[in-house]
């Protein structure tokens, strides 16, 4: 029954209302005793019972006020300061002081107050955690959005989700071409262990996650010391239900499950980010390297050999350039075929960078025909890697039906500075004089400018 809009102002009426009718009829209550009336049926007798009601409502309303008032009025205030909190924004550690005793209740009671307090208590940790989810996985995607290099994507989404999921050691594994490679990891004692872990394989072909108690097959390096996690999660990273890599975390203590759903926002996100990353990957060796060979393209080559004859001309350094093209190429199709022509290709490609140095780079400049870039190499040492090529390449061989098929090449060869030539375009083109010059001589040799 509500009177005014006052709870306790309604308990006060109400109270006080019942104070005075149990002083008016608390003198007949007296009488039933057998107390003479002449004692009780007084006006002084009756006022006085009266008055002792309105004092016993009172007291009763004061003791509600103070023992149920001062805990619901606890409880407004702690709705307002989270309330305050959520509505300014909150930071990660804000959220996590918010789940102690700045916005929690205090559990004094197994009565509906009690009730009341821990329920209160539950919603504030829920939305404190709720919001730790969210704003992680905000950040981990703008994080993801502005990343397209793998190295750097890993290893930035590493560390966040080692933090996130408190792991005391991780790893972030890609897969291609059936292969696993390490694209991250932290704080694990010889990461590469993993790619022939049994769990790890599992997790990939099943396409499900794993968790691990007491893994003997991981070993945390920490600063201090190293030890075996007590639990650790191997989860699949799928995109369009394909797997694309797999992440390892490990820890000292059970992971809590109240970040379950930001981690599957995580594994969701850094799935596509990595399935771009190796996209990426995949289109800046199709925009540098010729598609048969693996050898640079010339578009790419050539901005290649311009920073290096830039850089030679600059800081005075040698730099060798050796053009060669494969001697009667042309019979080669004609004779057995394009795919046998380019299976040569490809073998002479696997061959010239068995044959060059660490550091020389080769690009397929045409058809058959191939540039050789020996930064730091004098005129001595480009003779020498430009006939190295000519006898590996002589002496290679391609099967056909039974048949080793061979083939030579002819090579020109120049270098600067003692080539003291103008721009990286004449000594291409020296060069390529110095190799018709071996052609006009009879092919299958070296010619230098």
């Amino acid at each position: 029954m509500r009177i005014t809009k006052r709870v306790f102002t309604d308990l006060a009426i109400l109270m006080m209302s019942f104070g005075i009718v149990t002083g008016i009829l608390f003198p007949f209550f007296v009488l039933a005793t057998g107390v003479p009336k002449t004692y009780i049926l007084t006006p002084l007798f009756i006022i006085s019972c009266i008055i002792a009601g309105l004092l016993v409502g009172g007291v009763n309303i004061s003791l509600a006020r103070y023992i149920v008032g001062k805990r619901l009025k606890l409880l407004a205030e702690r709705m307002i300061f989270v309330d305050s909190k959520l509505s300014s924004g909150l930071s990660s550690s804000e959220l996590s002081a918010c789940t102690h005793d700045e916005c929690m209740i205090p559990v004094d009671s197994d009565d509906e107050i009690g009730d009341s307090a821990r329920a209160f208590n539950a919603l504030v940790q829920t939305l404190s955690i709720s919001m730790i989810n969210e704003r992680a996985i905000k950040d981990f995607n703008e994080m993801l959005s502005s990343q397209l290099e793998m190295d750097q994507l890993a290893v930035k989404a590493l560390s966040q989700i080692v933090s996130f999921m408190n792991a005391g050691a991780g790893a972030i594994i890609f897969e291609q071409g059936g292969e696993l490679e390490i694209a991250a990891s932290m704080n694990i004692k010889d990461p590469h262990k993993l790619l022939k872990n049994d769990s790890v394989w599992n997790a990939l072909n099943q396409r499900t996650g794993l968790k691990i108690t007491m893994s003997r097959d991981i070993t945390v390096e920490s600063p201090l010391v190293s030890f075996l996690p007590v639990e650790t999660r191997i989860d699949p990273l799928l995109y369009k239900g394909l797997p694309v890599g797999i992440i390892v975390l490990s820890a000292a203590m059970p992971f809590s499950t109240d970040y379950d759903y930001g981690y599957e926002m995580f594994l969701r996100g850094l799935a596509l980010a990595l399935r771009n990353a190796i996209t990426y990957d995949q289109l800046q060796k199709l925009a540098a390297n010729d598609p048969l060979t693996g050898l640079y393209n010339r578009r790419f080559g050539t901005l290649r050999l311009t920073e290096e004859f830039s850089r030679a001309a600059r800081s005075n350094l040698p730099l060798g350039i050796i053009m060669f093209d494969i001697d009667h190429f042309k019979a080669v199709n004609d004779t057995y075929g394009h795919t046998v022509g380019d299976k040569m290709l490809v073998s002479i490609a696997r061959v010239s960078r068995i044959a060059v140095r660490d550091g020389d780079f080769i690009i397929r400049y045409g058809g058959e025909e191939f540039l050789v870039i020996l930064p730091g190499a004098s005129r001595e040492d480009t003779r020498f890697v430009a006939e190295r090529l000519c006898h590996m390449i002589e002496d290679c061989s391609v099967k056909h039906n039974q048949q080793d098929l061979r083939v030579t090449i002819s090579a020109g060869y120049t270098s600067f500075p003692e080539n003291n030539a103008a721009d990286e375009a004449t000594l291409v083109k020296n060069a390529d004089e110095a190799l018709y010059a071996a052609k006009d001589a009879g092919r299958n040799r070296v010619k230098s400018f």
